[in-house]
């Protein structure tokens, strides 16, 4: 028999076994000799009393013991079988590759930049000389954005596909088993990598290709077909393309331009980074002055509706680092990441303000729209904070006064950052509601609203500006067969985790059409 209960244990209980055994044979009134064993199904901190908990919600095995879970998928070789060429080597194209080999099918993964080992000294470079590699950076490489900007693994997509499964083949390629079970997974940017390496040598092992440093140059379209790509003097071509290539290859979009394939421009988010020193948003949270060992740094999430356009928080990095996020020389992006034990003495968010269309000049009709906007921002940034990838900076409450800073708090963006007017960066209509948003939030969350705070510019990369339109049913653009759109490149996803599952759903269309 297997009862599922609710326990609610000090932060000091949490990670202690026989304790929970213990509570839950406490709560269902029965001998510690009938616990066969306590699975915890979700594991989730309350702090909305002045005593923190957890709550953990577990199954209780009565007088029988579980069978071992298999958490890994079914693959084959498949290196004569029929392939699909895969564009782009993060979340969603790697999952999409697993799935093809799940499916039979060949996947043959074409990524701009390189592996994950071979990207750590084009993001050194970055962080110490201000100097981008366009093709290999924070966004483009392989495990594409999330590798190297936090692995969160939190999502609302479970109407999309399978979260956990997912998440268990995280598992089976060298994620602890904590993803399972905590309300927000992470697993850390120190950790991702290896991952990642350990899902590439999955792909290759089956007879699976990935060709690093293979920037698609081309499309290789044959009446209102797509029959391959071209990616230098490269030819690739196959009955299925997923086109998985995220929200910053702005390339692509353009060479979809080129060959009069449909896009449309897309509201997405824009805003700033902002960091705290951890400590304020652990007393904050925690009504408490010191977390203690058994609490991990917290994380927020803020919302408010200002003059009809949501502002909130995005990307919450406790314990994190405020990374540099351009993809080209000339602009300013900026993004977080935390590692998985989130011990770095800051907290950042991005904290953005939702832009639709009707806010941006310029046509309707204008599928560029918003990225031209998007990029205009990033180059103000850029300008503002002076060139080598310094960004222009503002101390929270001196922001909302529109003072410029006399200096800045210290912080953890490495390249950099200078005092400058926010609001010369961004539309009145950006910097307005900002203005309006953060003292609201300060009186939601004690100690929020400080000069103790940084707005760093710019967070512009929330989502994709533009959309590749599909169809609902089979997956494809409306106008060229045999092109999936695939995660958050094509508008389809938010995050590792529904990009994942976009990535196997595109698989599984892609599968259908070529069978």
């Amino acid at each position: 028999m297997i009862k599922e209960i609710e326990l609610v244990l000090l932060p000091e209980h949490s990670a202690d076994e026989i304790f929970i055994r213990d509570s839950a044979c406490k709560s269902l009134n029965i001998s510690p000799e009938r616990v066969k064993n306590v699975q915890i199904l979700k594991r989730s901190i309350d702090a909305r009393s002045r005593k923190v908990v957890f709550r953990l919600r577990v199954n209780v095995f009565i007088d029988e013991v579980p069978e071992p879970e298999i958490i890994t998928g079914t693959y084959q070789n498949v290196s004569d079988k029929k392939p699909v060429l895969i564009i782009g080597a993060g979340p969603a194209g790697l999952f999409a590759a697993l799935r093809c080999i799940e499916l039979g099918l060949k996947p043959v993964i074409i990524e701009r930049g390189k592996d994950v080992k071979q990207r750590r000294r084009d993001l050194a470079l970055i962080n110490k000389e201000g100097i981008i590699d366009p093709d290999s950076n924070y966004c483009f490489g392989e495990g594409g954005a999330g590798t190297y900007s936090d692995g969160k693994l939190y999502t609302r997509s479970n109407k999309r596909g399978d979260i956990q499964y997912v998440l268990k083949t995280f598992v089976s390629h060298g994620a602890t088993t904590d993803i399972l079970i905590d309300a927000r997974p992470h697993i850390g940017t120190n950790k991702l990598p290896g991952i990642i390496t350990s899902i590439r040598d999955r792909i290759l092992n089956d007879g699976g290709e990935i060709h690093f440093d293979c920037r698609v140059t081309d499309l290789i379209i044959s009446g209102n077909t797509l029959k391959g790509v071209l990616a230098g003097d490269k030819k690739f071509e196959a009955e299925g393309v997923i086109l998985a290539t995220g929200h910053s290859a702005r390339d692509i979009y353009y060479l979809l331009e080129k060959h009069k394939v449909l896009t449309e421009a897309k509201p997405f988010a824009l805003g700033v980074r902002i960091e705290h020193p951890q400590e304020i948003i652990d007393q904050a949270q925690y009504h408490c002055l010191d977390r203690g060992p058994y609490l991990p740094p917290s994380y927020y999430s803020l919302v408010e509706q200002v003059d009809n356009r949501g502002v909130f928080s995005f990307c919450m990095c406790p314990g994190g680092i405020i990374a540099p996020c351009s993809t080209d020389q000339n602009e300013i992006v900026v993004n977080g990441w935390s590692p998985s034990k989130r011990n770095n003495p800051f907290a950042n968010s991005g904290t953005v303000v939702q832009i639709n269309l009707e806010d941006v000049p310029g046509s309707m009709d204008d599928p560029f729209k918003m990225l031209k906007f998007q990029s205009e921002i990033e180059k103000l940034a850029f300008n503002a904070g002076g060139g080598h990838l310094v960004a222009p900076a503002q101390r929270m409450v001196d922001f909302v006064n529109n003072k410029i800073s006399s200096d800045l708090p210290q912080n953890s963006y490495i390249p950099g950052t200078r005092s400058a007017d926010l609001t010369s960066v961004f539309p009145e209509f950006i910097y307005k509601r900002l203005q309006k948003a953060l003292p609201v939030f300060g009186k939601k969350m004690n100690g929020y609203y400080t000069n103790e705070a940084i707005l760093v510019g710019v967070e512009s990369r929330t989502s994709s500006p533009l959309r590749i339109p599909r169809d609902k049913e089979t997956l494809q653009h409306p106008q060229l067969s045999g092109l999936f759109p695939c995660g958050e490149g094509a508008g389809y996803a938010g995050g590792i985790v529904s990009a994942a599952i976009d990535g196997m759903n595109c698989a599984d269309a892609a599968f259908k059409t070529i069978n």
